[in-house]
């Protein structure tokens, strides 16, 4: 044999051993269906303990669109490359997951993965469902196949090209998909592990709270560094919080508990429904996320606390400090929000004080300028805080002098910028009245924080 075609035959094997890997590494294959009339019954506790690890996955959050049927999918994900809609996960044959089998199961939770063998786009977590163990997955899928069947299609996926297709995922699980990255810590606690086991895997708190690539994958260098979340900004939850008070674990229990904390304020936004999951769950499970969490922020510096303190002073001692450079914004906060903010009274007619304001002090306006525009409704049967909306009552000129002002005030931080737009983008976007931790309207503490643990 020549020597050109000994070259050409190495070219040749090489050409066709990379056309074979390629087709391994996006190739699937599908997994047999099942007859869902043949399935064995699922014990009680199973489905009971798959139902608690359903709220702490806040699996309703992205499967029900709207007044839809719990879980049915169809829920508009907006991503910088399209939308795309989430997929009904009850047990219906046709439309739902109602053919797959535990094992099919198994592995779009762990691999991204259908039971047709089509990838996953990763708008569904399963980067951090892939640390959850074989018995968590049994109990989820023991609870999903015992739900109500509804029958709802998926909408198609409205993504530009090349991002509609497919096979591209494949090749983002190459880059980005890390399997089993959550590991037992022996010197720290089993409450702190259950927290980690429970944060870095089904709870997913990263996939909002961590900022992401050109690529839409989690910033591996920046966890916890604070995201971006339908219109919403997801705050830091490390070091970095903007927080004026610090956080604990005892503040973040009660939070994600209760859906507030009188140090913090009001879950509010997609982190609502979050606190609305957790409240349905084991007080001890919230306690480990909340341990682990605590963690994540770090010890407090010595003097933060103290400032905080010190804000508060100064507040009280110089009520009127941005008067000079913001009349308009005094004027409207005295007339629309002082009443309830600066009285002192308890929940539902009091508010907090805004120097402990995350969403004031926060360097990005737009959870301030969603609640300010949204309000807040009642906890249905409580006495839970309220606060009107001002979208209506209210041009952006208006609103954007009361953003500024709150700022100045109740905050040492810098002046923003681009307030206008932001608040024309929001309102542009409005959401209707946001739910509460209780699933029924948002409660008012102080506007628009996001710390999501």
């Amino acid at each position: 044999m020549t020597r050109s075609a000994v070259i050409g035959s190495v070219l040749a094997a090489l050409v066709l051993g990379g056309a074979v890997a390629a087709v391994a590494a996006v190739w699937r294959p599908a997994i047999g269906a099942i007859d869902p009339s043949a399935r064995q019954p699922f014990e009680p506790d199973l489905v009971k303990r798959g139902r608690a690890l359903a709220a702490i996955g806040n699996c309703s959050n992205c499967h029900m669109a709207g007044a839809g049927k719990d879980l049915a999918g169809g829920v508009a994900v907006p991503t910088p490359f399209g939308t795309v809609f989430s997929s009904n996960i009850t047990p219906d044959a046709d439309t739902g997951i109602g053919r797959w089998s535990e094992a099919a199961f198994r592995r779009a939770m762990r691999n991204g993965v259908d039971r047709e063998g089509r990838h996953l786009y990763p708008t569904f977590p399963y980067d951090h469902f892939t640390n959850v163990n074989d018995e968590d997955d049994r109990a989820l899928y023991a609870y999903l196949m015992t739900r109500e069947p509804v029958r709802s299609a998926t909408p198609e996926n409205r993504l530009s090209f090349p991002f509609d297709q497919r096979v591209l995922i494949a090749g983002w699980k190459l880059l980005f998909l890390r399997r089993d990255t959550y590991h037992p810590d022996s010197s720290k606690s089993a409450e702190w592990n259950r927290g980690a086991y429970l944060v870095e895997g089904l709870a997913h708190c990263g996939a909002c709270h961590t900022p992401r690539n050109a690529l839409g994958a989690e910033r591996a260098g920046a966890p916890f560094a604070g995201g971006d979340v339908e219109n919403w900004r997801a705050y830091a939850i490390n070091a970095d919080s903007p927080s004026p008070v610090p956080w604990d674990a005892d503040a973040l229990f009660a939070y994600l508990r209760n859906g507030w904390h009188p140090d913090h304020g009001t879950a509010r936004g997609p982190m609502a429904q979050v606190a609305a999951n957790l409240s349905s769950v084991s007080s001890d499970e919230v306690r480990a996320i909340a341990t682990y969490t605590a963690s994540v922020f770090g010890p407090s510096a010595p003097d933060r606390r103290r400032q905080a303190e010190m804000v508060l002073a100064e507040v009280k001692s110089m009520p009127d400090r941005a008067l000079g450079t913001n009349a308009a914004g005094a004027s409207i906060y005295a007339a629309a929000c002082a009443s309830c903010h600066d009285s002192g009274r308890p929940v539902p007619y009091g508010g907090i004080n805004l120097a402990l304001s995350t969403a004031i002090s926060s360097p990005d306006p737009r959870n301030l300028a969603n609640i300010v525009l949204s309000g807040v409704t009642p906890r249905e049967g409580e006495r839970s805080p309220i606060m009107p909306g001002f979208a209506s009552s209210m041009n952006d000129g208006q609103i954007v002098a009361l953003l500024n002002y709150l700022r100045s005030r109740f905050s040492n931080r810098p002046a923003w910028t681009g307030v206008d737009q932001v608040v024309a983008n929001t309102r542009r976007t409005q959401m209707p009245p946001l739910r509460t931790a209780a699933g029924q309207g948002q409660s008012h503490v102080e506007p628009a924080q996001r710390d999501k643990p």
